[in-house]
């Protein structure tokens, strides 16, 4: 059904498929009105991708790889430019709501911050969209020069600073058809995807068809790491804000309780901010607590520096207590806002790019990944260019009640464990 749509768009080879190289006036007349509707349903169909394949379903990411074709189908730059944005917002949707929850707001503030999210992915794919040529040579060189112009895509909405805002970024979808192959797989996953921008791409949409149903019924979850626990919680938006001292008791116990005698729990996993504040006192309270036991905590905090904070993970033994890891990425505007030090202001998250990819905790290489690193491409893959053993993802997504922002946080992360067939361990407070 989806090649016959196709074929009465006439996108190249359709000609040939239906075995005729000319058209009756009839004909004619069918594909003009074809062509009047062509636009629209392109943008229908790039939403719909977006919407089923960021549904927060793992096992759905590959239909977000449907998206390149539709972009390459595109009759103009504009439609090109609104397909993008289609797939993009609707990716995002619960973007609006997640902002309305954390101002405590109405919707308006958060319509606007998608709208902006959405401007560089946007923007790369209009100007980096290219006509089709007419004739059969004009095709050729027009789908190598597609080929790379989409190859530059996903480069700069994966990559900073275009990247900074590269959600749903339709290479995530490597796990799923790929898992275990891991720099390999995520080559052929951009090779099917550039081959969906030319005229051959029925064989990446068949090779996708075939590749979706043998992973959809062989699929197994990530591998869990012996010894590792995470430790969920539903403290919504209290979870690191109250500082007292019987709180950090109430967390030792839940901590104590998941971790009892007899199951041979090494390493214990917070949620982000689960900490609040991280002071010598804190670290302090919580090695008196782990005081003759063997028990690591991995846990979230921040740490107060003079022009702003880290949002960190740290590691907390009777022996030690120290910062893990500084969060590369942090939220784009609510928490990472590099205009207020080109005004002179102080305040917001530190962005420490590039810095830790990967820490060392109870003898294993671990890949940290705080929230929204787990949307984006660069920081997972800067991580994987250091063969790590395992991820560790935590998130505090009490403001996304509503929304699917948390499941699609999780369903990411396990795709890329099992792309590089790593243990996972998440640990998310809701």
């Amino acid at each position: 059904m989806i090649v016959d749509i196709l074929a009465r768009f006439r996108f190249p080879v359709c000609s040939a498929w239906h075995g005729r190289s000319s058209l009756s006036i009839r004909d004619r007349g069918d594909d003009q009105r074809n062509d009047r509707w062509k636009p629209i349903l392109l943008i229908i169909a790039s939403i719909a991708c977006g919407r089923s394949g960021w549904s927060g379903e793992v096992l759905l990411l590959p239909l977000a790889m449907i998206f390149p074709l539709l972009w390459a189908m595109a009759p103009s730059r504009t439609t090109a430019a609104v397909a993008a944005a289609g797939y993009f917002l609707a990716a995002s949707r619960g973007l609006p709501q997640g902002v309305a929850n954390f101002y405590a707001a109405d919707l308006w503030p958060g319509l606007a911050l998608w709208v902006m999210a959405s401007a560089s992915f946007v923007i790369v794919h209009a100007v980096l969209w290219r006509p089709h040529g007419g004739n059969a040579s004009g095709r050729k060189g027009g789908d190598a020069a597609r080929a790379l112009r989409y190859l530059l895509a996903m480069a700069l909405t994966g990559l900073p600073p275009f990247g900074i805002t590269g959600w749903a970024h339709p290479l995530t979808a490597a796990g799923v058809l790929f898992p275990g192959w891991g720099w390999w797989g995520l080559g052929a996953t951009a090779i099917l995807l550039v081959v969906m921008t030319g005229r051959r791409w029925q064989i990446a949409a068949a090779a996708l068809g075939g590749l979706y149903v043998w992973s959809a019924t062989n699929w197994t979850p990530p591998k869990l790491a012996p010894g590792w626990i995470s430790v969920d919680l539903k403290q919504g938006a209290k979870l690191g804000r109250d500082g007292s001292l019987q709180y950090h008791r109430d967390l030792i116990a839940t901590v104590r309780k998941a971790a009892e005698p007899g199951k041979d729990v090494r390493v214990a996993v917070l949620p982000e901010s689960a900490l609040g504040y991280w002071t010598p006192t804190v670290a302090r309270v919580w090695q008196e607590a782990l005081r003759g036991s063997d028990l690591t905590l991995i846990a979230g905090g921040a740490v107060v520096e003079p022009r702003g904070y880290d949002n960190v993970i740290v590691a907390i033994s009777a022996d030690a207590a120290k910062v893990l890891y500084r969060e590369r990425m942090p939220v784009p505007g609510s928490m990472w806002q590099p205009w207020l030090q080109w005004i002179g202001q102080d305040g917001g998250a530190r962005a420490d790019f590039f810095a830790n990819p990967v820490v060392e905790v109870d003898g294993f290489k671990v890949a940290p990944l705080i929230c929204y690193e787990q949307l984006i491409l660069w920081p997972v893959l800067q991580s994987m260019l250091h063969s790590p053993e395992m991820i560790v993802a935590v998130g505090n997504g009490w403001w996304t009640g509503n929304t699917s922002i948390v499941a699609i946080q999780k369903a990411s992360s396990v795709a890329w464990a099992r792309l590089f067939d790593l243990s996972i361990v998440m640990a998310f407070n809701t």
